[in-house]
């Protein structure tokens, strides 16, 4: 298998290669201009079930949506290069394809912490859904019962855990922002525990100040007020998210704190009493001191690109995740997943499965949860055909031998 061979050359070119492209000679910011620019289908489609592929919802759900929205959805940090790159670092790996082998029947079943998933991908959190469509995270909760697709809802959900659980029929998993508050931290723990959650997913890569200029340039093309689309009329996640509400958050000054260490993650293991997840992991060493603390999974993840400008790709992180674990622990992965393609690279350099998130946003802004529920089925349907192509009849057959890192 070739694909540590040639990583350092693709990753040069890949570098060189953004110096290039045109919107970028012309914009000193990647995001909004490259954004803005999306093409929009020529024939909008009607129907959700008529959009061809995930891309088109993210033009669609420009259309839709108000630009701040919009920006919000869209932005990266800095000039927007990791978001671009979290997507770009799959065009750069090559699937070898095999014959002869009986791809009649397939199988995208897996079981991942004893429960048995139809699909290898799950919507993962997106904080205030609501600024996307009315329905939020009940549209998503609902489609996620009819895909039958895990769900993770966010700190900051513009709907409360219990309603989004009863949406969903079934338990999810509670993303959590660990406040600077233990007292804040263990209420907000202990809610998503009483509401049925099966896992506590500790979020380590987002802390405050981050620079989303994408953002703060969409906010000035928004003639709008803009707080009449937010719950409790407020921008503020903590003192006015559901998620806080009844928790005496006063002494809260950071949602996610910057004092996190191998002690504090200990802590929140022994505190949390169902499945406990650490997501923001890009590193080996990281993988080690989280498996070390008791985490029962990893996720694989950079925020979206939304929090670091590293221009290092989630699936570049993923293999020395997946080796430093040595597959004691599940190992997910999310970030610039938009093709059934990326999910099968994804899932030959070790994922158990790959989370969702700004597709799952587009579709909703776009349909709501009839977009939701066709994001899912294409990219269902781009994974079976990759699998046959592939000559895995199953997602146990996919592996590092199907790769090929390209040098070009």
């Amino acid at each position: 298998m070739y694909f540590n061979n040639a990583h350092s050359r693709t990753r040069r070119r890949i570098l060189e290669s953004l110096v290039g492209v045109p919107v970028l000679a012309g914009m000193p910011r990647l995001g909004w201009g490259a954004v803005a620019a999306a093409p929009v289908p020529e024939s909008a489609p009607l129907t959700a079930d008529q959009v061809l592929n995930v891309a088109d919802f993210e033009a669609l759900a420009r259309t839709k949506l108000p630009p701040a929205h919009f920006g919000y959805l869209a932005t990266g940090a800095d000039d927007d290069r990791t978001v671009v790159l979290n997507h770009d670092a799959y065009s750069h790996i090559e699937i070898r394809s095999r014959r002869f082998f009986d791809v009649s029947k397939l199988d995208t079943t897996r079981t991942i912490l004893g429960s048995v998933w139809q699909q290898p991908f799950y919507f993962s959190a997106v904080s205030s859904m609501r600024a996307f469509h009315p329905e939020g995270e009940i549209a998503v909760a609902r489609a996620a019962v009819s895909r039958q697709v895990q769900m993770m809802s966010s700190t900051v959900a513009s709907t409360s855990v219990e309603d989004i659980t009863a949406a969903r029929g079934a338990p999810v998993w509670q993303q959590l922002y660990a406040t600077d508050d233990w007292a804040v931290t263990e209420a907000i723990v202990r809610r998503a525990e009483k509401a049925g959650c099966t896992a506590i997913v500790l979020t380590v890569d987002s802390f405050t100040g981050r620079n989303t200029e994408t953002l703060w340039r969409a906010m000035r093309q928004d003639k709008r007020d803009c707080l009449q689309c937010h719950i409790n009329n407020s921008h503020d996640g903590v003192h006015k998210s559901p998620m806080f509400a009844g928790i005496d958050v006063s002494r809260v000054t950071e949602l996610s704190p910057s004092n996190m260490s191998g002690d504090y993650l200990e802590r929140l293991r022994k505190l949390v009493s169902v499945k406990f997840f650490v997501k923001g992991i890009v590193t080996g060493e990281d993988a080690a001191l989280a498996l070390h603390a008791g985490a029962d999974a990893i996720v694989v993840s950079n925020h979206g690109g939304r929090s670091e400008e590293t221009l290092r790709s989630t699936i570049e992180s993923l293999p020395e995740v997946v080796a430093a674990v040595h597959g004691q622990i599940p190992v997910f992965i999310d970030g610039g997943i938009r093709r059934g393609t990326d999910i099968f690279k994804a899932l030959a350099l070790g994922a158990s499965a790959v989370g969702l998130g700004r597709p799952q946003a587009w579709g909703l802004a776009a349909f709501g949860q009839p977009g939701v529920e066709a994001v899912s089925d294409i990219l269902a349907r781009e994974l079976r055909t990759i699998m046959r192509q592939a000559g895995t009849p199953k997602l146990a057959s996919i592996n590092m031998d199907h790769l090929v890192w390209s040098d070009y």
